[in-house]
């Protein structure tokens, strides 16, 4: 068997406690679809982006969905929280399997900074296996950061899950990037977005030939798709279309491509750019008048 299958839950949440509504969903959608393999949330959808509800791992939302994989024999992705670690907060997305284990944390590598102050990046890559065939996560922003995605493909991901809490007017750029990143990786995409208070929907799932398999309105809405690994192969084997195979080029390359460590980047053009700051106000330049 070379399916998996993956219900994304675009859910229209407020206020800071949603851990109820939230299991109360992930049941009724295993009754409406029992073939349902997988469920996955969008991103800090338990308590919201506040940094004052991060809490000690195991917390107790993440206690709760391991009762829930285990009782309807479903592994799941429920979004994420801020888990705090001494001094330190992370957004971190737990995978549990369908016996309620935490099978792997993943903290997010790329904040969105400088406007999620207060998280630590992460900096381990997360990939785990599931019958059919392997799957990574990654959160949101990290969408935007190919190296990222590419780093997951490396270590053998077929699928890339991102929960996702997007709320502003780049969700349709961020769109582009899920075909895109499906497109040169040959992978299947899964950007899972909140809506309501949580986000602006417009969730997507793109197969491994850029191909949008579905993409959600702005409301509420519950995405069952089907992962085929098997396509996933095939179409890393013979290319896209039967065209272009770049996991082969990029595998072949003999190229050691600059600005691969920090203090290459660090020390690149881009220092020209001054420090990562949250944008003020445009004064146009005396020169430029």
């Amino acid at each position: 068997m070379s399916q998996f299958s993956v219900a994304c839950l675009q859910m229209e949440l407020s206020g800071s406690d949603n851990l109820a509504a939230l299991g109360a969903e992930i049941v009724l959608t295993k009754q409406r679809y029992p073939w349902v393999d997988m469920v996955v949330l969008s991103e800090l959808c338990v308590n919201g982006p506040s940094i004052k509800h991060a809490q000690v791992f195991p917390s107790e939302a993440e206690q709760y969905f391991c009762s829930l994989a285990r009782e309807h024999d479903l592994w799941l992705i429920p979004g994420s929280q801020f888990e705090r670690d001494g001094d330190q907060v992370f957004n971190t997305a737990s995978v549990i399997n369908n016996r309620g284990e935490v099978v792997e944390r993943y903290r997010k590598i790329f904040p969105f900074y400088p406007y999620e102050t207060g998280v630590t990046p992460g900096h381990d890559f997360v990939v785990f296996d599931v019958p059919a065939g392997c799957i990574a996560v990654a959160i949101c922003y990290d969408l935007w950061f190919p190296e990222v995605a590419r780093s997951l493909v490396f270590q053998g991901a077929e699928a890339i899950i991102y929960p996702t809490m997007t709320g502003t007017i780049d969700r349709e750029i961020e769109l582009v990037m899920a075909r895109s990143t499906a497109a040169m990786n040959q992978c299947y995409v899964l950007a899972v977005n909140g809506a309501g208070d949580y986000g602006n929907g417009q969730s997507i799932v793109a197969g491994p030939e850029g191909k949008v398999v579905h993409q959600a309105s702005v409301s509420h809405e519950c995405i069952p798709v089907e992962i085929d690994f098997s396509l996933v192969r095939r179409t890393r084997e013979r290319g896209i279309f039967g065209l272009g195979q770049p996991l082969k080029s990029i595998r072949d390359c003999n190229l050691d491509f600059p600005y691969s460590h920090s203090t290459e980047r660090k020390k690149s053009k881009l220092s020209d750019l001054g420090e990562l700051s949250v944008s003020g106000r445009y004064t146009q330049a005396k020169s430029d008048r």
